[in-house]
């Protein structure tokens, strides 16, 4: 008769290589925001681009909503925020805003 050991061996093994994977690949996630974070900490600091806050009041006057996701990009050397935001009915919104002045660039439901 087996002992339940020798059965959880493959799943411990996969269990463990999932575990480094996650140590390798967090780490870059995390890398990449803070790098991201300390990009637009700066571009405030300098005055190219509006605090978040701001923006974010801008985007909810156009669609309120539980914002899922920001990013801050440059376009053609041009800073603009896209936020995404689920609103009241379950509906995924992208807006785009310029950081600078936060004005609505584009609005465009997820499908």
């Amino acid at each position: 008769m087996k002992s339940g050991r020798t059965d959880m061996k493959p799943f411990n093994s996969s269990l463990s290589l999932v575990g480094l994977l996650m140590l390798f690949i967090l780490p870059c996630h995390n890398l990449q925001a803070d790098e991201d974070a300390d990009r637009a900490r700066m571009l405030k600091q300098r005055g190219d681009i509006l605090p978040l806050e701001q923006v974010i009041q801008s985007a909810m006057a156009v669609k309120s909503g539980q914002i899922l996701e920001t990013e801050l990009d440059e376009e053609d050397g041009r800073y603009i925020y896209e936020l995404e935001i689920l609103d009241d009915r379950g509906q995924v919104w992208e807006l785009e805003l310029d950081a600078s002045t936060a004005e609505l660039i584009e609005l465009e439901s997820e499908d």
